[in-house]
């Protein structure tokens, strides 16, 4: 099982998306999801449309580079005609395990014609994920509850797509649950194609390697 930390480890709001916050993620052995925006012809970690300034997404990749590792980035779009800037700064920095996610669909197409690593989402409100060939992977999202099942799984596996779950209490509900099932599957499925996205991803390894 791989972890990425919602937007870094952190304790307080004020610490999400900051550098401190991705660099105890990549310190403690855990990948990360981070926003991403463009502000003034650069890339910079933002979840909202905020005052600078701003944290730049190059500067997250060298923290990563300089830390050497290899833990999975989840790029979270939030504006559309990234593509270029992205592709920039990933050969720049030499980025392999990553993937974007969370586009529209007419943008996600600037990202398969760049050769970005991609993840689809399936949630309850798209039960058919858009370029489900072309994506690397799912972003299995339950914004209002938790209605996926293990069969809905191992389609995903099946088609060797990886998978990023996104932890309830990113939407404000229950989660232990959740992880119980999860962890069920990965010991079923003897799979290295499971992440889990979460606020807790410390409590999440000690849970999961129990």
């Amino acid at each position: 099982m791989k972890f990425l930390s919602h937007r870094g480890v952190w304790k307080t709001k004020s610490e999400q998306n900051t550098l401190a916050a991705f660099e105890k993620s990549f310190m403690g052995g855990f990948g990360c999801e981070l926003d991403i925006r463009d502000h003034e012809g650069q890339l910079v970690i933002s979840h909202d449309l905020t005052k600078a300034p701003y944290l730049l997404l190059e500067t997250v990749f060298n923290c990563y580079q300089t830390v050497n590792c290899d833990l999975p980035i989840a790029i979270n779009i939030k504006a559309d005609g990234l593509q270029v800037l992205l592709k920039e700064l990933i050969d720049k920095y030499s980025i392999r395990n990553y993937f974007a996610f969370d586009m529209s669909v007419p943008d996600t197409l600037g990202y398969e014609k760049n050769q970005l690593k991609f993840f689809t989402r399936h949630s309850e409100y798209e039960p058919y994920p858009a370029l489900y060939e072309q994506a690397e992977g799912v972003w299995l999202d339950c914004f209002q509850s938790d209605w996926w099942n293990i069969k809905d799984v191992e389609k995903h596996l099946q088609q060797d797509k990886l998978i990023a779950l996104v932890s309830p209490e990113l939407h404000k509900r229950e989660y232990q649950n959740v992880w119980e099932i999860w962890r069920k599957i990965e010991l079923e499925f003897a799979t290295d194609n499971l992440m889990l996205c979460t606020d807790f991803p410390a409590a999440a390894q000690e849970f999961f390697n129990e």
